[in-house]
């Protein structure tokens, strides 16, 4: 009986830090994508070389970013009418 009990409390903690965890790896993604947009646009709107390479690195991490991101979204979704 106790070990079925410590199995199950174990397993509920477990839990809760993975949900923790992703919560956290979300955010940070999320965080990320905006910084990365905003970086982009404030880059683009000079004409000098060094912020076009800061644009055009900016880039490359904005794509794969949007798809965390609508992974998180559709995620959410499924969550709410589940």
């Amino acid at each position: 009986m106790l070990t079925t009990l410590t199995t199950g409390i174990m397993n509920m903690v477990f839990f809760l830090s993975v949900v923790g965890l992703t919560a956290a790896i979300s955010i940070v993604a999320v965080v990320l994508l905006m910084l990365f947009l905003i970086t982009k646009e404030l880059a683009s709107a000079s004409s000098s070389g060094f912020s076009l390479r800061i644009a055009k690195f900016a880039s490359v991490g904005i794509l794969p970013l949007v798809m965390v991101f609508a992974v998180i979204a559709f995620m959410k979704i499924v969550e709410v009418l589940a």
